[in-house]
């Protein structure tokens, strides 16, 4: 089984919490971030190249919902294909230990031809505030990350929002051009956060909580 608590230190990033590049840099991994532009002005990206062919991406997005509301639509394992773009499959596995067993499979456009990728991944939750992840399964030859939710004072008074991290390690096997999957993870990861917070918005309406607010 995978050591999760390792997770932080895999993804020093995540774990050390980097500003962007327009703060001053406090750490040596922090130093090595860059700023990607990302295709959303709300979500804030990093971009790390590490040994080889591996890569480190991070992703953050402020919504304007409770940690717990956040988690129930992450954890919604079998539904996440229906919002989440380029995921084709999301489905939950059999497994003899008992442990969360997750199957995917993404599928991308390149001129006319259709490509896809497939992992296993074991998730490790810790509610409210972790879901961390590693590939057990698939085609790359690493692909590890988390979730993050810290609640922030950003929603409506009875509903704290989040802050939500998502932070990637992914080790492209030498099948895969590691620039295309560096791309593709610049583009995705800000729409797929962006699909989160739709279907927040959409399950969760903020007009609703709202309207109880007395009015002046």
């Amino acid at each position: 089984m995978p050591d999760f608590s390792s997770l932080d230190m895999a993804l020093n990033p995540l774990a050390t919490d980097p500003q962007p590049a327009t703060s001053e840099p406090t750490t040596e991994a922090e130093a090595d971030l860059e700023t990607v532009e990302s295709l959303s002005d709300q979500v804030s990206l990093w971009l790390q190249k590490r040994e080889g062919r591996q890569r480190y991406i991070e992703a953050k997005l402020l919504l304007p919902h409770a940690p717990e509301k956040v988690w129930q639509v992450l954890t919604d394992y079998e539904r996440l294909a229906d919002f989440i773009p380029n995921l084709a499959k999301s489905k939950c596995l059999p497994s003899e230990e008992g442990c969360i067993l997750l199957e995917q499979v993404g599928v991308q456009d390149a001129l006319f031809l259709k490509f896809s990728a497939r992992v296993v991944l074991e998730m490790q939750e810790q509610f409210p505030h972790t879901l961390g992840f590693t590939m057990v399964e698939g085609d790359f030859t690493a692909f590890e990350g988390g979730w993050r939710l810290r609640s922030l004072p950003l929603g409506h008074a009875q509903d704290p929002g989040t802050e939500l991290t998502y932070a990637v390690q992914v080790h492209p096997k030498r099948t895969m051009p590691v620039i295309a999957v560096e791309r593709r993870l610049r583009k995705d990861l800000p729409n797929n956060l962006m699909a989160i917070r739709d279907r927040l918005a959409t399950l969760y309406p903020l007009n609703e909580l709202s309207a109880a607010e007395p009015q002046d």
